[in-house]
């Protein structure tokens, strides 16, 4: 009974491990697919795409001319006299009605007017509010190219964080198997009175801690999967990592494919030139939009009213319809001189939007290219500490085979065997760590350069 609750543990781990590597894995090319479809940040910025889209359907129909009808019918008195004054939008007009005396009876007036306005040229103000607005959608659209990059990222370094654990969850495993094999020889031993018992509960205490262990590794696995679910919609349980095609990244084939980085079209710097497109074209329009306008007006329009051409005031009803039928059609140019000023005032703001937009753009080549330099390091170092480690691993399992054939043997201690051990786990983590920095930095060169696709192309 003692044994079988000394062990029992290390069985149900075993058994709960074997469930979850049962599971179909999923690669990494079907995650960034997935990621790409459901990730809520990037629906998010789709829908921004789409309303820069309209606005700039909206844009491209500002030429349209305005075509207004109205009518009115008023009652009221008609009693005038001669002078200017400004009406200041609130004086109501009283046309006629000058008479040499004030006489305020009442009149019926109806007037029905249609008139059209039509700005017709404005020297190209027109097409560079159209460009501007495409280029706002261009900029939309390289900024979601840069928010799918910088998840896409995020998603490798999370899948990559998932190979990491499993590789550390199998060591685990590993070392409580070691452990129980540690405790049955022991129990034998100490049976036979060639050990004390004292190694028993030290044994006990070192299984115990490797289930610890393996507890805290097994719920970091999950927050990652956690992660990696609320990004790609995937139940958390099924985001197992393929570790068999992720090994084949080490064959030196893989970095000759990376040789040349495309830093020029990289998602962050298209956003970037965007940017600075787009106050140019701004730029642009403040150039052409204090230019003269060429308007084309029209209009027609009939009155009735109960006053005659002699100032006689007839009946009400005798002012309804029309009896005086009008129309005009002229072109006219419009121009306001201190727009000079203005432009140049206005232009000389925007051209200092436009060079801080460009100095961004340099920051985020030089950030880019210090990357580059710096992932070019990392993946050589790398790559000798990941032909180095396999000695210090074959080392480490020797050691510890011969320590425990001298334990069992009675020639050393429950100490030396324990820290024969430890040399043991901590090379095998050593190595686990060295294949996850290598494929880290192998990825990290892809996604400096661009290159993300090569990359999942070797996967397949």
């Amino acid at each position: 009974m003692h044994y079988l609750k000394r062990y029992g543990c290390a069985a149900l781990l075993l058994l709960l491990t074997t469930t979850v590597h049962a599971q179909q894995p999923v690669n990494l090319k079907t995650l960034l697919n997935r990621v790409d479809q459901k990730a809520p940040a990037l629906i998010t910025d789709s829908a921004a795409i789409t309303i820069r889209q309209a606005q700039a359907v909206e844009t491209r129909n500002n030429w349209l001319p305005n075509l207004k009808i109205s009518y009115q019918a008023d009652v009221g008195s008609n009693n005038n006299t001669p002078g200017p004054y400004f009406s200041f939008g609130m004086v109501p007009s009283n046309s006629g009605g000058v008479r040499t005396v004030s006489n305020t009876d009442v009149a019926l007036v109806n007037l029905g007017i249609v008139a059209a306005d039509w700005e017709v040229y404005n020297f190209g103000a027109y097409s560079a509010q159209v460009k501007i607005a495409n280029s706002d959608v261009s900029v939309e659209q390289n900024r979601f190219q840069q928010s799918k990059f910088q998840l896409q990222a995020y998603t490798i370094g999370n899948y990559l964080q998932l190979l990491r654990l499993q590789g550390f969850l199998a060591i685990q495993l590993r070392n409580i198997q070691r452990d129980r094999e540690i405790g049955r020889s022991i129990q034998s031993l100490a049976k036979s009175g060639i050990r004390p018992g004292v190694d028993t509960s030290i044994a006990a205490a070192e299984l115990s801690k490797a289930r610890l262990n393996y507890i805290e590794l097994n719920n970091q696995f999950k927050q990652v999967q956690l992660q990696l679910s609320a990004v790609s919609g995937l139940p958390y349980q099924s985001i197992v990592p393929d570790t068999l095609a992720v090994n084949r990244l080490a064959g030196e084939a893989n970095i000759a494919a990376l040789a040349n980085a495309d830093t020029a079209n990289h998602p962050l710097i298209n956003y970037y030139k965007s940017i600075v497109d787009n106050s140019m074209q701004r730029e642009d329009l403040v150039k052409k939009q204090y230019n003269p306008r060429i308007m084309l007006e029209a209009a027609a329009w009939g009155r009735g009213a109960s006053v005659d051409a002699s100032s006689n005031f007839n009946s009400l009803n005798t002012g309804w319809g029309f009896n005086r039928d009008n129309y005009v059609v002229g072109v006219g140019i419009t121009y306001n001189l201190f727009d000079l000023r203005r432009r140049a005032l206005k232009l000389r703001t925007q051209k200092t939007v436009t060079d801080y937009a460009r100095r961004q753009l340099d920051e985020q080549r030089d950030a880019l290219a210090l990357s580059a330099r710096q992932a070019d390091e990392e993946l050589n170092t790398a790559r000798q500490r990941l032909l180095e480690i396999p000695n210090q691993l074959n080392a480490a399992n020797a050691g510890y085979r011969q320590k425990l054939s001298l334990y069992r043997s009675g020639l050393t201690d429950i100490i030396e065997l324990n820290a024969a051990l430890n040399i043991l786990y901590r090379a095998e983590n050593d190595y686990v760590q060295a294949k996850y920095a290598y494929t880290a930095a192998l990825f990290q060169k892809a996604i400096t350069g661009n290159q993300v696709s090569s990359i999942l192309n070797l996967l397949n």
